[in-house]
């Protein structure tokens, strides 16, 4: 059954094992000893979750497995959160874009302005 990418990452403790897998593979037991106070059946859960929502895979090595992030769906859940932001720097861009025009305007002045009033 397929896990929604944001679901799993709604847990706390699986946001941290995704923080401990970042640019590394590890085992279970690895991650039990990083994360502290949880069992070994539970990390095993959570583990199966995020692996449910695609965001780890595992590389089998004889007997022990390494979980490791899955960047291409990591990158997608960044794609569509970039997808919510940008609106929102549009109308920013566009502001910047004005300031730095009414920051030129003032520094050129007309050539047809009278000298006395540049003067003043």
């Amino acid at each position: 059954m397929a896990v929604d990418p944001f679901d799993a990452l709604g847990d706390p403790t699986r946001r941290r094992i995704l923080e401990l897998l970042a640019g590394t593979e590890r085992t279970v037991g690895e991650l039990v000893t990083a994360l502290g106070r949880i069992t070994q059946p539970a990390v095993s859960q959570h583990l199966a979750v995020l692996r449910d929502a695609g965001l780890v895979h595992v590389r089998a090595e004889g007997t022990r497995r390494f979980h490791a992030v899955d960047d291409a769906a990591v990158a997608a859940a960044r794609a569509w959160l970039a997808g919510l932001i940008d609106p929102f720097d549009q109308p920013l861009d566009a502001l910047a874009t004005e300031i730095a025009r009414g920051q030129r305007a003032r520094r050129v002045r007309p050539a047809d302005q009278p000298a006395a009033r540049r003067a003043r």
